[in-house]
Order: C-alpha cells, then structure tokens, then sequence
C-alpha cells in the first residue's frame, strides 16, 4: 500500500473519530477532512468534484423545502392531534397510533425532518393526559428508523444507495423494503405496548379533556396547505414513475420544490432556504470528498478484495456479512458515512466475481437503517429526540435506550436475515 493510501486512511480515520465523539461538529469535521483530501494532493478538485453525489443533495434540498413549507401550515399537528381523538384518548392507543405515523411520515418525509414535527405534539398530548412521555418518545424512535428503511426518500442511506444504483428506482425500493419493515414494525410496536402499558396510565377526567382538543384549530393557512398538498402530491407520483420518464430523483424533489414556491409567493423564498439543514448537505459534500480519498488510492478496491476473499465471492455469504456488519456497525458510528464508504465496496465486488449484487444492496440498506436503532448514537434522529426530551425534563439517557433498543435492533436484523434469504437467495 503506498504512502497516499496511508494519507487517505489516516484521514479518514481520524475524521471518523472525531464524526463519533462529537466534539466538534461533524459537517466541521467532513468539510476539512474532505479539503485535506484535495490539499495534500490524495484527490484534485476536479476528481474530488466529480465524486459528489449531486443527486442525493438535490433530493435532500427538494424535500426539505416542500416538507419545511408545509409544516407551516400545521398538518401534522393536525394528523396528531386527530390520530390521538381516534384513538380514544387511551395512552396506550396513542403511543400505537403516533408510533404508527411516524413510521409512515419516516417513509415519505426524512427521519429528522419527522421526529422534529412529532415531537413536540407527542409532549403536548402527554402533558394534557399527565403521563411520560419517554416511552412515546423510545417508541416514536425506533418507528421512524423502521418507517425510513421502506422508501428511497426515507432514510439518508437510501437516497444514497439509489442514487448510486440507477436500477434502484422509488418502487424498487417500497417492493423490496416495505414488506420487511412492515413486518418488523409489527413486532416491534407491541413489544412497546407490553412493556410500558402499565407506567403510561391516566384518568377518565384527563381523556375526556383530550378529546374536547380541536384538531382542526392546528390548521393555520388553509390556502397554504390546498397547495401543499398538491405540490406533495405531485412529487409523490414524480418518485413512482421518474424512471419512466428518465429523471433523476432530485430533479423530480427540485422541481416539486420551485413549484410551490412560485405558488406561494417570494415571501417564502428566503424562510424556505432557511429551513433547509445546510449543515447536513455540507456534511454531505465533506464525506463524499474524504471517501473519494479512499477510492482513488485503491483502498476500497483492497477492502472489497477481501470482502470476496472471506466470503468466496458466494452471494449468500456476502449479504449476510453486509447485513450483520451493516447493523451492528451502524448502531455505534452515523450510518451515513459507513454507507457512503460501503457503496464503492459492493461496486468493487461486482467487478471480482460477484455475480449478483442486488441481495447485497438490500442488506446494506436494511442494516444501515434498522441498525440505527441499537443505540441513541446510531442515528440523527435518535439524537434529536434525545435533546428535546432533556430540554423539556425527560432525559433519555444511553443505557436507558440501550438496554431496551440495542435487543430490538438485533432482533430485526434476524428478521431482515431470514426475509432477504428467503426472497432473493433460495
């Protein structure tokens, strides 16, 4: 291995650990390791250019505005609110049904973007009903990680993966991943409800008074939200049928985007892009560069070699090695650059033998994203939820996640191991 690979891992590695312990901002972290790369001559910029994957940040922008847009008009409080009547005012009913709409909003908004919309809601309906709300909360956050895995646009490791295999379209990935997380979700929630029942009680005087709330009162532009949602609505089948139509699927976000701001006028323009985490795309842009550094010096080339080498090159052997890995990998480092240093590995593979690589890019993107759930740093969400409840007096603290998710999280990666055997390699 010769001197500019050593540079490149070094780089890498110490960018990675400082990305785990947090003590600098990760987007500070990526962005110099990524202008190290290209200082010290391991990348030029035009080849450093060259391998930013400028369709997962156009998608992630897209949505962003569209999704920051429509909270304005207060949709989801709306849904929360509304879900939590229909459910009786039960609490245990309650953490069934937010848990089950955070999944789904996973699916089709980001993660973060998700859990920072339910929140606070998921706070209100506690403090009305005078219950914890650490077990709404430890169960919002495993749905919304299961809920991301079932779309393209529901999980950062997703977006990344199909925008690095054209194949993979927006159906592709609810064919293949839906089932599974639907399947999982369904073992999960239970287990929540079996678990905390008892600590979540409340009193008839207190349910009768969530059910006075008025959901429709949460609905504050009307007109807004008429716009909203056709723009969405839009995007939506834009996803299904982008490969038909041969676009990108940033260009179908981008364009959902623009049309709503030229629906909803210039005022919107500057609050949108405000809204937009500008953080999280430059993480983006700084860890697509520092693994590019790893990919020009052959080190992922050598990785990927060895990969074929333990397991033979035999692909029921290397989906079930990316899974594992994948999973318990992801539950102590961000899954985002474990991803974005996994995709050249499995492309790699494809040119040593590997005949097959679908059943490998379903493992990666179901141990990614389900193995955020192993521990409160495995994923941005998780961290953010964490926040918010010791800002309101409820810390939720490491091991206290851990002890509960890290079993859950392992449980279905077993159940992610018989599905992905089972469909694609029997």
């Amino acid at each position: 291995m010769d001197q500019q690979a050593l540079i490149a891992i070094g780089l890498f590695a110490v960018a990675y650990g400082f990305i785990v312990s947090e003590k600098i901002h990760r987007t500070i972290v990526a962005m110099i390791g990524g202008i190290l790369m290209v200082v010290l001559g391991i990348v030029n910029q035009e080849t450093a250019l060259h391998h930013i994957d400028f369709n997962t940040l156009g998608l992630l922008v897209g949505m962003m505005i569209i999704v920051g847009i429509t909270a304005e008009t207060g949709l989801f409080k709306y849904i929360a609110v509304w879900s939590a009547k229909k459910a009786g005012g039960h609490p245990v009913r309650i953490m069934v049904v937010l848990s089950l709409v955070t999944a789904i909003g996973s699916a089709f908004l980001d993660n973060v973007t998700t859990v920072l919309l339910m929140v606070p809601v998921t706070f209100s309906i506690t403090r009305q009903l005078r219950v914890n709300p650490v077990p709404f909360l430890m169960s919002q956050i495993l749905a919304c990680n299961i809920g991301g895995t079932a779309t393209l646009i529901g999980d950062p490791p997703n977006i990344m993966i199909g925008s690095a295999v054209k194949e993979l379209t927006f159906m592709a990935f609810i064919n293949n991943l839906a089932p599974i997380a639907a399947i999982i979700l369904a073992i999960t929630v239970p287990f929540f409800v079996l678990f905390y029942r008892k600590q979540i009680q409340t009193t008839e005087e207190l349910r009768l008074g969530l059910m006075k709330m008025n959901e429709k009162a949460e609905i504050r532009d009307p007109v807004l939200l008429k716009k909203c949602l056709v723009v969405l609505g839009l995007t939506l089948i834009g996803f299904f049928v982008h490969q038909m139509v041969h676009l990108e699927s940033a260009t179908v976000a981008l364009a959902g985007a623009f049309l709503l701001l030229l629906l909803t006028g210039e005022h919107f323009l500057e609050e949108a892009f405000q809204r937009v985490e500008w953080t999280t795309i430059f993480f983006f842009v700084g860890l697509f560069v520092l693994v590019s550094g790893l990919v020009e010096t052959g080190v992922i080339a050598a990785l990927a070699n060895y990969a074929v080498g333990v397991t033979g090159g035999d692909v029921t052997k290397s989906a079930v090695l990316i899974l594992w890995l994948s999973g318990i990998a992801s539950a102590f480092l961000d899954n985002i650059p474990f991803v974005a240093t996994m995709i050249p590995m499995i492309q790699e593979m494809g040119t040593m033998g590997v005949s097959n690589l679908e059943p490998l890019w379903w493992s990666l993107a179901l141990g990614a994203c389900l193995g955020g759930n192993g521990s409160l740093i495995g994923a941005s969400a998780n961290l953010i939820v964490a926040g918010m409840a010791a800002k309101e007096g409820h810390p939720i603290s490491f091991m206290k996640f851990f002890v509960i998710a890290f079993p859950l999280m392992l449980l279905s990666i077993a159940v992610a191991n018989v599905y992905v055997y089972v469909r694609y390699l029997m």
